[in-house]
């Protein structure tokens, strides 16, 4: 590879802290080794060609103004960049472009005889039968200069030594002759289909729920079919202080601000996987915050689901007696504060009856969890920056909310 393909590949992957000067060398990394002053296939528009000093210098000094470039350049002893060159200059180094017209890439030439291209070697082997039957008369005949003249020269890594790429993946897009609307249109068809079943499966949601509310005839909705409902009939479950009461299990959350999950962000976590905070959700709401939301598990490790919707509720308060029934889950705070006038007597009843959640950040510190590690409830821990590992978490949490459900409408 020459000195200008070589600088420009390290510059484009980032690299150019690997090309260390050595002497009167300039060494790319193990890949190549060039001397400092070895010119460059780039012309200047004044005429002469760049060595690699100067380019490797400009390049790592491009973002300066012109005058500390001279300047700096000029303490060093380094010729430099002419002010019309550098832009057209760092568009090629960087990969902006792919070729310009100041750059001048020279042949290879015979090792023994300058003068001529390779493919003019009076002695390549479609000529060595030739001087074998020479006459004296010429000036080759001397034996000593016949065996240097029919020394192997390795002509290939002459030739690939002077290649460079002329095309990248870039090009290749820009090609004549490509059409890529095609793409885009299965792009967007693909989109538009997943847009169509998101919103197809939030109507499935909202017929469960319904099949859920009127499910007296039905016992507990949830333990058959896909469909939400099992057609056989089952006996009523409103039990107070055993199984869950009839209708649509209660997820609680709190009203504060301060915890990972509320019940701005509680949708997007359950059903898709995805943390959003909470302030982001609120600046992306339109309208008054929601008395209650309803989720529904979308995606599972198994086809099992214990119950296909679940209300989502952040006001303990408005809970009638008949409603702590179905009350499944809660997502707590860490605060004792939290469950001032339940209708518990003390933590113990609380999440005997009732599945706790506590979310956190892995790196939170430990005293944030310290009064959490004293209850019965599952700590579930997020990155706040790794957001495909969110999905991972809900899948636990719908895991211990089903067995959790599946243990209380059988006990």
């Amino acid at each position: 590879m020459d000195p200008l393909s070589a600088l420009r590949d390290f510059t484009i992957r980032g690299e150019l802290d690997k090309i260390v000067r050595v002497n009167d060398e300039f060494r790319f990394g193990s890949d190549y080794t060039f001397p400092c002053f070895a010119e460059t296939a780039y012309r200047s528009k004044q005429g002469n060609l760049y060595t690699l000093e100067t380019l490797l210098h400009y390049v790592n000094n491009h973002h300066v103004k012109h005058t500390e470039y001279i300047q700096n350049a000029r303490t060093q002893g380094i010729p430099t960049v002419t002010f019309p060159d550098r832009k057209p200059l760092l568009d090629y180094l960087t990969g902006k472009i792919s070729t310009t017209d100041s750059i001048e890439f020279v042949l290879p030439q015979n090792p023994k005889f300058p003068d001529l291209p390779l493919n003019d070697f009076p002695f390549s082997d479609h000529h060595q039968n030739d001087v074998a039957h020479h006459t004296p008369d010429h000036s080759f005949t001397d034996s000593k200069d016949l065996n240097q003249i029919e020394a192997p020269v390795d002509y290939m890594s002459l030739i690939y030594s002077s290649e460079r790429p002329l095309k990248d993946r870039e090009e290749l897009l820009e090609c004549k002759g490509r059409n890529f609307y095609g793409v885009l249109t299965a792009a967007t068809k693909r989109e538009e289909e997943r847009q169509r079943i998101e919103s197809q499966q939030r109507k499935d949601g909202l017929v469960a729920k319904s099949r859920l509310m009127g499910s007296d005839d039905r016992g507990m909705a949830g333990y058959g079919d896909e469909l939400g409902y099992d057609p056989t009939p089952k006996p009523k479950m409103h039990l107070k202080g055993g199984k869950i009461g009839e209708g649509v299990p209660i997820i609680l959350v709190p009203s504060a601000f301060q915890t990972l999950i509320t019940i701005y962000n509680v949708k997007e976590f359950l059903e898709d996987g995805i943390y959003i905070p909470t302030d982001v959700k609120v600046k992306q709401m339109k309208g008054a915050k929601p008395d209650c939301v309803t989720v529904q598990k979308k995606f599972s490790r198994d086809r099992d689901r214990v119950v296909t919707a679940y209300e989502v509720r952040d006001k303990p308060s408005a809970l009638k007696t008949e409603d702590w029934d179905r009350v499944v889950a809660v997502f707590v705070l860490g605060k004792e504060w939290q469950f001032k006038d339940w209708p518990f007597k003390d933590h113990v009843e609380i999440f005997n009856k009732i599945m706790g959640f506590f979310m956190r950040f892995e790196d939170d510190s430990v005293e944030s969890a310290k009064i959490v590690k004293q209850w019965n409830v599952k700590i579930i821990s997020i990155s706040k920056n790794k957001r495909h590992q969110d999905r991972a978490a809900a899948l636990e949490v719908w895991d211990r909310l089903e067995e959790f459900v599946r243990s209380r409408s059988h006990s």
